[in-house]
């Protein structure tokens, strides 16, 4: 069995405490896309895990792949491994040998080409850890990869062929001046230790034919998708996207396993039940427009702890898009949803929802296909029945039945537009404030 849990709008929607809930069942939690730009906050028993690589899975004990779409900080991924360990988990993570490494020069480059494009419309808002650099490297057939790790002759052939091409970059283009990243010597040092390291902590597999190998024994997997939706590369407000396919059928090209073995399984969309972003590019439903929509706004951010896991900036906040959600379950065929703080809109004064977007006069039920046709759309909102603040502890335990009627309402409206059911509902950050419903691994 395998189950696919994907983030249905920017990002932010929760995803790492549905892996968490529903990991218990999965033997594997797999990573397919994605860098150390990709935060989950995990919470258990009160204890908070702050996990921007490893696979969240690890809070449960679960063997954690990272996938030959993700790409890897060494740094990154060493650090967080014994941060965990010092929080009492001993995580077991597995490297596809075939993975890009993000390497200094990456995350200097990325600086710079944001920077550059600071007085310009270009600015994406990246976190600046050298995530889209590393995509660059990688299409462009020049891209150093895990498996060159463990051999230093061939990792310093792929650097005497690279780096003086970043140096030129840095040097000849922009006018800066290249600095210990673009050091051979150096890297070669630095990143064959990191080799080493993998090598006797045995951490690198064949990610297709190791997957492969644990289903036919009757293992389950489930696959973790990083950021959302709308900013999936192709599917996503191009340009302001991440570098990599979010959407479901990363699981299979990021993963080696085939699409006939990620369709057959469950694909659950993590649906937040409003909207965040962090970063640049259209938001039709942003609340903004007047001091009330930016009193709520900044409420709403409070309360829901809307601050970027790896960077720490604050999230533009809006009312649910529901044509964004009609985009994202096309996309990716979901079977399910889960639905995510819930209990942030509880003790509003109103609740609207964009039910769909007005453009050039006319009603629209889904998302233009470019960025600039979509920042025109106007949303058509939709008011519901506010619902009380409540002890959403105690609705935990009580179950669905708990959960306020004008609540539920809201639910049924977000499931039946997009014609799958609500798998959980979340109510809290930690594991046992979600209130489950159905478990994928069942379905």
């Amino acid at each position: 069995m395998t189950v696919t849990i994907v983030g249905s709008q920017l990002g932010d929607e929760g995803k790492g405490a549905l892996v968490d809930l529903w990991g218990g069942d999965a033997d594997i939690v797999v990573r397919y896309q994605g860098g150390d730009n990709a935060g989950h906050t995990v919470v258990e028993d009160g204890e908070e895990y702050k996990l921007s690589l490893v696979p969240s899975g690890a809070v449960r004990g679960k063997v954690g792949v990272l996938g030959n779409g993700c790409v890897i900080n060494p740094r990154t991924l060493f650090s967080e491994i014994d941060d965990l360990r010092e929080q009492g988990l001993d995580p077991d993570v597995r490297l596809a040998k075939r993975a890009h490494v993000i390497m200094p020069y990456h995350r200097r480059l990325d600086n710079i080409e944001e920077e550059a494009k600071a007085d310009s419309d270009l600015t994406v808002g990246t976190t600046g850890r050298g995530i889209g650099p590393t995509y660059e490297d990688k299409v462009g057939r020049r891209g150093i990869r895990v498996g060159d790790l463990l051999d230093p002759e061939v990792l310093r052939q792929r650097l005497e062929y690279v780096v003086p091409q970043k140096r030129a970059l840095i040097e000849d283009v922009y006018g800066l001046e290249a600095g210990d990243e673009c050091d051979i010597e150096a890297l070669v040092d630095e990143y064959t230790e990191f080799g080493r390291r993998l090598r006797e902590d045995d951490m690198t597999v064949n990610c297709g034919d190791f997957l492969a190998e644990r289903r036919e024994s009757g293992e389950n997997v489930m696959f973790e998708g990083a950021q959302g939706t709308l900013i999936d590369i192709d599917h996503g407000s191009y340009p302001y996207v991440t570098s990599s396919n979010p959407t479901a059928g990363g699981a299979s090209t990021g993963s080696g396993l085939g699409p006939t073995v990620v369709g057959q399984g469950e694909v659950v969309g993590i649906v937040k039940a409003y909207l965040s972003r962090v970063g640049e590019g259209p938001m039709p439903t942003e609340l903004k427009d007047n001091d009330h929509d930016e009193e709520l706004a900044d409420f709403i951010r409070e309360k829901g702890g809307e601050f970027g896991t790896v960077t720490g900036r604050p999230r533009r906040i809006g009312w649910l898009d529901i044509p964004m959600l009609r985009h994202a379950a096309r996309a990716s065929g979901f079977t399910g949803i889960a639905v995510n703080h819930l209990d942030v809109l509880a003790g509003l004064d109103e609740i609207k929802v964009g039910h769909a977007y007005e453009l050039d006069g006319e009603e629209r039920l889904t998302m233009p296909a470019t960025t600039e046709r979509w920042a025109e759309c106007e949303p058509v909102l939709k008011e519901f029945e506010p619902w009380p603040e409540v002890d959403w502890a105690e609705v935990a335990e009580e179950g669905y039945d708990a959960i306020p009627d004008a609540a539920q309402d809201y639910l049924d409206y977000i499931s039946d537009e997009l014609d799958v059911p609500v798998y959980a509902v979340g109510i809290g950050p930690d594991r046992e404030q979600t209130v489950h419903l159905a478990n994928p691994f069942d379905e």
